[in-house]
């Protein structure tokens, strides 16, 4: 551990040693309608050419981000609320995109789909992933069912990982350090050797973190909450000819720490040691018009909670085991019928598992399946593109199910895209709502979705000055909710709540030279009609407003500075009360204002600082938790050859 001290204080010093000597650096323009993206038909195209709302975290902004963490990062993210992403370390943080629910966010890895069989909701944690291992993300905003499935109800975060980049080995060494007692340490090879190309990152992170509950009193002493994580990932890819490639990926992570016993509670004794661990393998052959590619996939997530019985806070021991299993297998063919038509068709199988063990509850061997297929047609003549898809999927449990998408869009004058988007989405539920204790006896349906979307993409100026706006709604039926029974077990999952969200997103971006800079609003506002007709707002841990910008500046190539800002709004919480009855909290607003440094040394040597909410804003993001106030982390980055 001494060692690590001295690492990371040799690196500190670098840093505030550099910071003396120079200033600033510029962000890349991250939606541009030339720029060539993915994640939005399942092939790449301009986003010109199509009629989707597609952010970019570049890599640039991710080398710029190493103090962050993955949910720190997406929360700034104009449309995302990521809740509990500056709570203690570890602790379970619910992303919010456009006011839908958790859940309703499809993450890819790689392209890859991943949830947590296990999950109630079936979401996958984030905290889980590094950012130190991922090269860039793309975020779909809007349904994206026809394509991805279930959960793509709101959108879709499509990480990707590092690949191999250029010809030979290289490698690289990262250490960090900062307030919380927190150190990471990571380190990476990436490169190709010939047709093969290697990349594989590791990385470990400490700390010793803060008191996750709110200690109302002050005096009661609570803990602090540690975190430890350990990952790797990799990246293999073979091409063994112009037309055929195999490509396989890696990734797990062991996350261990300290657990609260609830709000405003602290526990001595609460831990948790947690595995996710993923593989891809899949293989592309280029046809004269197209491409076919095979995926499958296997994502394994294991959670262990115990609680060792304590005579200071609580007389018993509790403990709880989740195990899920995804395995998914898809074929996807993309294919130029014409020059005026492009076709993407698949076919795609999931199987999803889960043994959970705990003190109250078991659930062996459960299981279901769904099979899917479906087709997009990519339109384009002149101005004027069009999407229209549907899918059709076959669920072991409820049945058969179907979605589309209407998309069409015109791009005039080579710098204005107006769109539009009228598309359907759903959700299945969980194998947890299908069979725990809690399970329906007359099965649940999947939550549907109708989206309407519609907006314009505008760059004022060419590839310096732009300004888009997006309009949405979305109605939701058949929604799983928990009715409460006046009799054992006392609650079932039923279907029956109606759900509307509505709101708008706007943002301007301005890329001069080494000057560049964005501002942001977002308004989203939902109503939730229960199971007796009664209409209430929602959208719990989600504000109604949210607005925010960042600007970067290059002073000189080798350093650049800049500053991101958040406003999120009121929103409420349900506090728990002693009676077992629940009340409806208002959290405050707050703003959060975060720096970032860096310096290039030499083509060996760079540093970096990141300063996290500068302003050290007291808040909450969850009633009875506590955030981080001001805090920073310090490295340097060392590239071998």
């Amino acid at each position: 551990m001494k060692k690590n001290y001295v690492l990371v204080a040799a690196g500190l010093g670098l840093v505030q040693l550099a910071l003396f000597s120079t200033t600033a650096h510029a962000q890349d323009t991250t939606r541009v309608l030339n720029s060539v993206v993915v994640t939005a038909t399942r092939s790449p195209k301009k986003l010109s050419d199509i009629g989707r709302v597609v952010e970019v975290i570049t890599s640039e902004q991710i080398i710029r981000s190493q103090g962050k963490t993955l949910p720190e990062l997406l929360n700034t993210v104009p449309g995302i609320t990521f809740s509990g992403a500056e709570n203690a370390p570890g602790i379970s943080s619910s992303i919010f995109l456009r006011g839908a629910s958790t859940g309703n966010t499809l993450v890819l890895i790689d392209g890859f789909p991943v949830n947590n069989a296990s999950a109630i909701d079936g979401s996958y944690d984030l905290n889980a992933f590094p950012l130190d291992q991922i090269d860039h993300i793309e975020i779909l905003k809007g349904t994206g069912s026809t394509l991805y499935g279930s959960d793509a109800v709101a959108g879709v975060i499509n990480i990707i990982t590092k690949h191999a980049k250029g010809q030979g080995l290289k490698s690289n060494v990262q250490l960090s350090g900062g307030s919380y007692n927190t150190f990471k340490e990571s380190a990476g090879v990436n490169g190709n050797i010939n047709n093969t190309g290697i990349a594989i990152n590791v990385s470990n992170t400490d700390s010793k973190g803060f008191p996750a509950a709110t200690d109302t009193t002050g005096k009661a002493g609570f803990k602090n909450d540690a975190f430890h994580q350990r990952s790797i990932s990799a990246n293999l890819n073979h091409q063994f000819s112009d037309k055929f490639t195999i490509n396989g990926n890696f990734q797990t992570s062991y996350n261990t720490g300290d657990l609260p016993y609830g709000a405003f509670m602290d526990d001595k004794n609460y831990t948790y040691a947690n595995t996710f661990l993923f593989a891809g393998l899949g293989t592309k052959l280029k046809l004269d018009k197209g491409d076919l590619t095979f995926n499958i996939s296997q994502n394994n997530v294991l959670n262990n909670y115990n609680d060792l019985a304590s005579t200071v806070n609580y007389d018993y021991a509790s403990y709880q085991k989740n195990k899920g299993n995804i395995t998914d297998a898809e074929a996807i063919f993309n294919y130029s019928l014409c020059k005026q038509l492009d076709l993407t068709s698949g076919a795609d199988f999931k199987y999803s598992s889960t043994n959970q063990y705990s003190s109250y509850d078991t659930i062996k061997n459960r299981n279901s399946s769904i099979s899917s297929i479906y087709s997009s047609l990519f339109f384009k003549s002149g101005v004027f593109h069009m999407e229209l898809g549907g899918r059709y999927n076959h669920h072991s449990q409820y049945g058969d199910n179907f979605s589309y998408t209407i998309n069409p869009s015109l791009y005039l004058a080579d710098q204005f895209k107006v769109f539009s988007t009228f598309a359907s989405a759903y959700k299945v539920p969980s194998l947890y709502q299908l069979f725990s204790e809690y399970n329906n006896p007359n099965g649940l349906k999947p939550e549907t979705t109708t989206s309407y979307e519609a907006g314009f993409d505008w760059e004022l100026i060419k590839n310096i000055l732009s300004f888009n706006t997006t309009f949405y709604k979305n109605k939701t039926k058949d929604v799983i909710y928990f009715l409460d029974l006046s009799a054992a077990p006392y609650g079932i999952y039923e279907n029956g709540n109606l759900q509307n969200d509505k709101g708008f997103e706007s943002e301007l971006k301005l890329n001069i030279d080494k000057l560049s800079a964005s501002a942001y609003i977002a308004y989203v506002t939902g109503a939730l009609t229960n199971e007796n007709g009664v209409t209430t707002n929602n959208l719990f841990r989600r504000p109604k407003f949210t607005f925010g910008g960042n600007v970067y500046y290059r002073f000189t190539n080798d350093f650049s500075a800049g500053l991101n800002y958040k406003f999120t709004g009121d929103r409420t919480d349900e506090k728990f009360n002693a009676d077992y009855s629940t009340s409806i909290i208002t959290l405050k607003s707050y703003s959060l204002l975060d720096a970032h440094l860096q310096y290039t040394i030499n083509k060996h040597f760079s540093l970096f600082a990141d300063f996290k909410n500068v302003l050290d804003q007291k808040y909450t993001d969850w009633i009875g938790y506590n955030t981080s106030r001001f805090n920073f982390m310090e490295g340097i980055r060392y590239q071998i050859n």
